[in-house]
């Protein structure tokens, strides 16, 4: 455990911070931390929980702890979005939970996919959804079965560990490394180093909040690093060396932040300790008052990046790192990796859309029984909700192809189907106001019935509370789930509508115009006029998000 040198970073001392030798919890949530260790509650799920049943888990445990092994409670069916708020815990609680499986690079093999689609058949009522952040999440799990699904995963290389909580989540890589023909560096072995060396290690299980990580060699940005806490991409130095380039302090939520570049060159042999030292920085001098103030990116933000790449060079490395160029810009082209490509050994990959992330165990079990009949033994997840099958001969594409396409998982999908998000939303979520995967769902399908021959990339990201799990504020048309009042009258679900959101070399936040929200019900028709508007009025080769922010209010409307 690095423990800092200095003591002179001064900020007031209520923010909490360790480093300052302020120890004393301020909020009920690192009471409940310095209490116990998350990580010690799989022993209790183990010996008492699963034995004795629901109502003998100790609610710090229910409502905290149990988050450091992917489990959180879903909410009670029937309680509708006006009450989110106003609820306590206790009365938006269901008896059952939902289960995050952390899936470090979205990498499967097919023994790992096949043992998850049985477990949600068996344990999760057939659910099993993709999310943006390359993980699986299955609904309905009973507290009696998780010592079961821990062993079976276990058993094949996966885990929940640290799958939720104020901990280092998964690990995003991207799907194609190792075989992409125009990848910079394979991060494959970095974060299989991170993976080992920092996670279920009580040395960093009490982050002051959830800790968001990416790296990758993608000349696609696949991992969206500008919104991550800490990110590593992949560059070539002025001498011809390949490391990566340190992103710190982003993330989105109800204050949105873009990462920030450090402006060092990360060899890959220093990848371990620069994220030991990032994510020390975080644990000793991150805010711990105000949970809502608790990301590291506000303490970039404060503190700035000069003093960021001073402290975890001085105190932490205790060495300098050299300056270093920032990343090339993305290649061309949509970043989740859908369609077929060749890979750089010959062979090629097979990336397809399931609609908005939702499987189900079945569809898993196919998907997996396709991968091996064609030649492929590797299914990988995006963040995009999507998935990949590698290394399929190249007399096998075609076939592959077509099956995949029969059964509704599209490698040819329209630009609704391939570029529309949606987060877990009311039907689960304790936190959610709306539905939104169904919604979602039907929203692709009524885009593609009426704009049969859209083709623009155009993202539509759906979520369903303020706090952007499906990454709104980047989107061309973030939808934020609220109650809104109809015609008639009635309040009713609805959205709020972000426009022309990005990533990429014109990063930056959607624009939000004054008093602009749609009811679920409408949303259709906005779409379809507010791109219908886009197509008539854009220059030669605008996109949507450039052309947004010289639209006139009224064509947004």
């Amino acid at each position: 455990m690095t423990t800092p040198a200095s003591r002179h970073h001064k900020r007031p001392r209520g923010e909490g911070q360790w480093a300052l030798g302020y120890h004393e919890p301020l909020n009920k949530n690192e009471e409940v931390k310095k209490n116990d260790d998350g990580l010690n509650v799989r022993q209790r799920i183990i010996d008492i929980y699963s034995k004795r049943g629901f109502d003998s888990i100790d609610p710090a445990d229910l409502r905290g702890r149990m988050r450091w092994y992917g489990l959180y409670t879903q909410r009670k069916p029937g309680i509708d979005g006006g009450k989110t708020a106003i609820l306590e815990p206790e009365e938006l609680d269901d008896r059952y939970f939902m289960l995050r499986i952390r899936i470090d690079g979205g990498q499967l093999d097919l023994r790992q996919l096949r043992v998850i689609a049985d477990l949600a058949n068996e344990y999760g009522r057939g659910t099993a959804d993709v999310t943006d952040r390359q993980n699986i999440q299955l609904h309905w799990v009973e507290i009696e079965s998780v010592p079961d699904i821990w062993e079976r995963l276990e058993a094949v290389g996966l885990s929940t560990t640290e799958a939720c909580g104020d901990t280092p989540r998964v690990i995003l890589g991207c799907p194609l490394a190792g075989i992409d023909e125009e990848e910079v560096l394979d991060a494959t072995p970095q974060i299989r180093e991170l993976y080992e060396r920092f996670i279920g290690n009580p040395a960093y299980s009490n982050l002051p909040r959830k800790f968001k990580s990416a790296i990758s060699g993608c000349p696609a940005h696949c991992t969206v690093h500008e919104i991550n806490d800490v990110a590593l991409v992949a560059v070539e130095n002025e001498q011809g060396e390949k490391g990566f380039d340190l992103w710190v302090g982003g993330g989105l939520s109800t204050n949105p932040m873009l990462a920030k570049r450090v402006g060092v060159f990360v060899r890959p042999e220093q990848v371990g300790d620069v994220y030991d030292g990032v994510i020390g920085i975080f644990r000793d001098y991150g805010y711990r008052r105000l949970r809502h103030r608790a990301r590291l990116k506000f303490l970039v933000n404060d503190w700035g990046v000069e003093k960021f790449r001073e402290v975890l060079e001085t105190e932490y490395l205790k060495e300098r790192l050299p300056d270093g160029p920032a990343p090339q810009a993305p290649r061309d082209g949509r970043r989740d990796h859908v369609g077929v490509f060749r890979q750089k050994d010959g062979r090629f990959y097979v990336g397809f859309a399931p609609k908005v992330g939702r499987l189900d165990g079945d569809k898993l079990h196919l998907i997996a029984d396709l991968a091996e009949k064609y030649g492929s033994d590797r299914v990988r997840t995006t963040v995009e909700q999507k998935m990949v099958i590698l290394d399929v001969p190249e007399a096998n594409v075609e076939p592959l192809v077509a099956e995949l396409e029969a059964n509704d998982l599209k490698v040819n999908p329209s630009t609704f189907r391939r570029q529309t998000m949606a987060c877990t939303g009311i039907e689960f979520c304790k936190l959610a106001i709306v539905e939104t995967k169904a919604t979602a769902a039907d929203l692709i399908d009524e885009l593609e019935r009426r704009l049969p021959d859209f083709s623009d990339a155009l993202t539509i990201n759906v979520n369903g509370c303020p706090n952007s799990c499906a990454r709104i504020q980047v989107a061309d048309i973030g939808l934020k789930g609220q109650l809104v009042v109809n015609d008639r009258g009635e309040q009713v679900e609805g959205f709020q509508i972000h426009l022309g959101g990005s990533l990429g070399v014109n990063a930056g936040f959607g624009r939000k115009v004054r008093g602009l929200k749609t009811t679920a019900e409408d949303l259709p028709d906005y779409v379809e006029r507010v791109i219908t508007n886009f197509e008539a009025k854009k220059k030669e080769g605008e996109s949507f998000a450039d052309w947004v922010q010289r639209a006139d209010e009224a064509d947004l409307r």
